[in-house]
C-alpha cells in the first residue's frame, strides 16, 4: 500500500515541501523501496541528469515562489557558498565525497550557522533533481549537517526595554514597546496602518508587512506566513504611547503609515538603524543585541505568565511549535521561580501527608566559590 509523506526541509525562514512516494507495508516495506530504488536507477536517462548545477539551481529557486526576502536568502547562499564548488558540475556528478568536502571547506572558511544554511538549500535542491529523475539519489544525507548551533540571543530585561525606548527618542518609542511587548517582527509595524490599531479593543492586527531587502528595496505583501496574519492584544500600560504617537506622528487616514520618518515618508531600516544604535549603546546593550531581539524579551514575557504553547504560537505568528521554542529563553531568575515553585508543591505534599509534623525541607544553600583575583594564581 502507498502513501504520501511529506518531507519537511526546514531552511530557517522557510519550509520546503517537497512529496515523497514511500511504501508503508512493515517489513516489506524496505524490501519493496528498495525494489523501487533498483528499478528506477535502471530507468534513469544517464543524459538527462547532465544539467549544470548553477543552471538548475537558479531554476529551481525561480520556480520555489517564495517571499522576497527568502528568494534573496537563497540567491546569496546559492551565489557565495554552493555555485562556486558545484555551479560548473553537473548535477547528476555530485556525489557523496564532493558534498562532504565542499561541507568541511565551508566550515572553516564561513563557520557552522551559514555552512548549515547552505546545506539545506543544497540538499532541498538535489531532492528536487531525485523527482526530477535527473540522478537516483540525494547525495547530502550527513547527519546533523543542517542542524543549526547557533548562541542563544540575548534578551532585554524589563527596566532596558524601557531605557531604550526613552534614548531612541518620542518618534520611535512606540516601536521599541511593540516590539518588546507585542513580539512583532520589525517588517510587520514598518507596514502598520491607523485601521490596524483598536484602541477600544486593545489590539493591533497584523495583516501586512514591509521587510527592506539587503538591496534597499521596501517590499510590501503579505507577513512571513499564514499565522503571521494575525490580531495582537496589547498590555494596557502601551495605550497611552499609542494614542499619543497616533496623534503626534502617524499619517493621517484610516490607511496612514503609523510609523514614518521626520519628512513624512514610509520607514527606512537604514534610518531607523543609526537611531537604534545610538539607543542602544547608550543603556549599555551589547553591540550584538539587535531590534530583532525585543522579540525575543516579548515571548520569553508572555511564556512566563504560563500561557499555553498554542496562545504563543498565535500571539507570536508562528506556525511551529520549534520554532516558538527557540525564543524561550530560560535565565537563572526564571530557573530560581520554577525551583521556587517546586519547592512549595513539595512543602505543601509533605504538610498533608504528615500533618502535625516538620514539613519542611533541609536546605543546603551553596555558594560558589569567589572568583580569583587577576595575578593570584600566578603567585601560588
Amino acid at each position: 500500500m502507498w502513501s504520501r509523506l511529506l518531507l519537511r526541509v526546514d531552511l530557517g525562514d522557510e519550509a520546503l515541501d517537497e512529496d515523497l512516494d514511500l511504501v508503508t507495508d512493515g517489513a516489506d516495506g524496505l524490501d519493496a523501496l528498495a525494489g523501487r530504488d533498483g528499478a528506477r536507477g535502471a530507468d534513469l536517462d544517464a543524459v538527462a541528469g547532465e544539467v549544470l548545477f548553477a543552471e538548475y539551481a537558479k531554476r529551481w529557486i525561480d520556480e520555489r515562489g517564495v517571499a522576497p526576502t527568502t528568494e534573496e536568502l537563497y540567491r546569496r547562499l546559492l551565489r557565495l557558498h554552493l555555485e562556486p564548488a558545484f555551479g560548473d558540475q553537473y548535477v547528476n556528478a555530485i556525489n557523496p565525497a564532493r558534498v562532504r568536502t565542499w561541507r568541511a571547506e565551508r566550515r572553516q572558511a564561513t563557520g557552522t550557522t551559514t555552512t548549515a544554511k547552505s546545506y539545506r538549500l543544497l540538499k532541498a535542491i538535489m531532492q528536487t533533481a531525485v523527482e526530477d529523475d535527473l540522478l537516483r539519489r540525494n547525495p547530502c544525507f550527513i547527519r546533523g549537517a543542517g542542524r543549526e548551533d547557533a548562541d542563544e540571543r540575548p534578551v532585554a530585561t524589563v527596566e532596558q526595554v524601557f531605557a531604550l525606548a526613552e534614548a531612541i527618542g518620542i518618534r520611535w518609542r512606540l516601536m521599541v514597546l511593540l516590539g518588546a511587548s507585542a513580539s512583532m517582527r520589525p517588517e510587520e509595524p514598518a507596514e502598520l496602518r491607523r485601521s490596524d490599531v483598536g484602541l477600544d479593543a486593545g489590539s493591533v492586527r497584523v495583516r501586512r508587512a514591509a521587510p527592506e531587502l539587503n538591496t534597499g528595496r521596501r517590499v510590501i505583501g503579505d507577513p512571513k506566513s499564514r499565522a503571521s496574519k494575525r490580531e495582537i492584544m496589547l498590555p494596557g500600560f502601551i495605550l497611552l504611547d499609542i494614542r499619543r504617537h497616533l496623534e503626534w506622528f502617524a499619517q493621517d487616514g484610516p490607511d496612514g503609515l503609523v510609523f514614518v520618518g521626520e519628512r513624512g515618508a514610509a520607514l527606512r531600516g537604514t534610518a531607523f538603524g543609526r537611531k537604534w544604535c545610538k539607543a542602544r549603546d547608550a543603556v549599555g546593550l551589547a553591540k550584538e543585541f539587535r531590534f530583532y531581539d525585543l522579540r525575543h524579551t516579548g515571548n520569553t514575557l508572555a511564556a512566563d505568565t504560563g500561557a499555553k504553547l498554542k496562545d504563543l504560537m498565535v500571539r507570536a505568528g508562528q506556525s511551529s511549535e520549534r520554532a516558538q521554542l527557540i525564543y524561550q529563553h530560560s535565565t537563572q531568575a526564571h530557573q530560581r521561580k520554577l525551583a521556587d515553585a517546586i519547592d512549595a508543591t513539595v512543602r505543601s505534599k509533605r504538610a498533608s501527608i504528615h500533618p502535625g509534623t516538620d514539613a519542611t525541607a533541609t536546605v543546603h544553600v551553596i555558594t560558589p566559590p569567589l572568583p580569583t583575583p587577576a595575578g593570584a594564581a600566578r603567585r601560588r
